[in-house]
């Protein structure tokens, strides 16, 4: 009996969803059932038509043209320095950029890389093994990834060695080919250190920094990122891109701040 009235229900959902409904395919011994089809022409077996995939397409588009610049700049340039102040999405595009060259197949691998530099205070000793330390400075890389692939594809992924998340006491004396190389929150990088990330930068690859140089946790003067791009500037092959509070795309209260404090 609640199995007949469940099928019942089943029937009148699929009626509501597909309109005309042929319930001769509802048989009890029907192995193969036919697709519902929609007479007024609502549903489509064609992808274009199918509404479920638009939920999981996420087009990337700039929204200042400060962005503009730099999705151009890493379209073109093998090495790209993306300064500015928080909030300006430099993390987020080059991730989006990263993931969308690996689904692409132009990279063999993603790299992220990002200083374990404490914002200011102390949280002490943390516990389990070594990535379960590195968790929480490396959480907003995280976040990036998720927000363009599931976190069930970015475990995988992670898992095949497709994705990589480091930090940049681990990058030294390593050579990245095929790859798309993410480095973050470089303002927190010194001068040696970044000088030992760029020349990482292999054959076939793409190398996107990041940071704030007005946003360093390190004492005045041990940032090295203002000097590192104000050198590269003058190089033709290598883009550096400088945001501004006009492209501050977080909260507005976000741009009022930067620029006050």
């Amino acid at each position: 009996m609640e199995a007949s009235m469940t099928k019942r229900a089943a029937l009148k959902r699929q009626a509501r969803e597909f309109g005309v409904l042929d319930t001769r395919q509802f048989v009890e011994d029907a192995k193969v059932r036919q697709m519902p089809r929609n007479a007024g022409g609502g549903w489509s077996p064609y992808p274009s038509n199918d509404e479920r995939d638009q939920a999981y397409l996420k087009t990337l588009k700039p929204k200042s043209e400060g962005q503009a610049e730099l999705m151009a700049a890493m379209d073109t340039h093998n090495l790209v320095m993306a300064l500015g102040p928080a909030g300006t999405g430099k993390t987020y595009l080059a991730v989006a950029k990263a993931v969308e060259a690996l689904e692409a197949g132009r990279v063999g691998r993603i790299v992220l890389s990002r200083p374990a530099v404490e914002a200011g205070e102390s949280i002490g000793f943390l516990p389990g093994d070594m990535e379960d330390k590195l968790a929480p400075y490396l959480r907003p890389l995280y976040d990036a990834l998720s927000d363009r692939l599931s976190m069930k594809r970015v475990k995988a992924l992670m898992a095949e060695g497709l994705i990589e998340i480091a930090p940049i006491g681990y990058m030294r004396g390593r050579t990245l080919n095929n790859a798309f190389i993410v480095v973050d929150e470089a303002q927190n990088c010194t001068y040696v250190q970044l000088k030992m990330l760029l020349t990482r930068l292999g054959w076939h690859s793409t190398m996107v920094v990041t940071g704030d140089p007005h946003q360093s946790d390190l004492l005045p003067g041990v940032s090295g990122l203002s000097d590192i791009s104000e050198r590269l500037e003058q190089v033709p092959d290598i883009a550096v891109v400088r945001l501004a509070e006009r492209d501050i795309v977080r909260h507005p209260l976000v741009a009022s701040m930067i620029g006050v404090l």
